[in-house]
């Protein structure tokens, strides 16, 4: 029976999750992994498709699915929707409650702060799980923002890795989307009827990733490949045409 054109670009993307997990080796058999859920569409989408993959031979994992609340941000998710969500693909929903004060630290950013709060807040419940691997909804182009971003603002090469040790912490946290688009979440946010969440951090306006953003979008309309060649940069380093200080 042939795929219609919706069910040809879900399995296109579940292809690109199956990709980074063999390419990058995020999964191995007896995985016990926690999944950071926020409620929104990459969280959604990274439990739908992890979910799905689970239920396939190779490799065998668990999934524990946990949403963080911030007690300092307005920003709240529909943990009702979120248990249902969770309950259709018979997974419990666990939440922790932390928080942080913007105050005490002027030289780090109220975002970076806040998501530092959450991840240290699912170290700690990942442990007490038995989970030594952590999942985020980080796609393709969060991860090329970041590159753009420590390019522009630090001066330095580097994004976040689709794997990553944490050895303090004995944990690695994934990020299975690596490879996805946003605007391709966007599409399965729609076709799998996601709830939109309604966001309101009052920090969000000071963040420099909307302008990372926005140019990525410019780099593309220059040219439409630009995002590849942005991926594809980070495995290429020709280091013979760079830049040497002498000792």
């Amino acid at each position: 029976m042939s795929l219609t054109e919706d069910e040809r670009a879900f399995r296109k993307i579940e292809e690109k999750v199956k990709r980074a997990i063999f390419e990058y080796g995020l999964i191995a058999d007896g995985d016990r992994i926690l999944v950071g859920l926020s409620g929104g569409k990459d969280s959604l989408a990274l439990v739908d498709l992890l979910e799905r993959r689970s239920r396939i031979f190779n490799p065998r994992f668990e999934l524990v699915v946990a949403h963080v609340v911030m007690t300092n941000i307005p920003y709240q998710a529909d943990l009702a929707y979120v248990s249902r969500f969770l309950e259709e693909r018979n997974l419990p929903l666990l939440t922790v409650e932390t928080g942080f004060d913007a105050s005490t630290d002027r030289r780090k950013s109220p975002c970076f702060l806040c998501s530092w709060t959450r991840r240290k807040a699912l170290f700690e419940l990942a442990k007490e799980r038995g989970c030594h691997k952590i999942a985020l909804g980080h796609h393709q182009d969060d991860l090329l923002e970041t590159l753009l971003m420590n390019l522009v603002h630090q001066g330095a090469f580097g994004t976040m890795p689709p794997r990553l040790k944490m050895d303090k912490f004995e944990m690695e946290i994934i990020r299975p989307l690596c490879l996805v688009e946003e605007k391709e979440l966007r599409w399965l946010a729609r076709w799998r009827g996601y709830r939109e969440q309604t966001r309101n951090c009052p920090y969000e306006s000071g963040s420099n990733r909307s302008a990372m953003k926005e140019l990525l979008a410019r780099m593309e309309a220059i040219h439409p490949g630009a995002r590849y060649s942005l991926w594809g940069s980070m495995t290429n380093i020709q280091e013979d045409y760079l830049p040497r200080k002498s000792r």
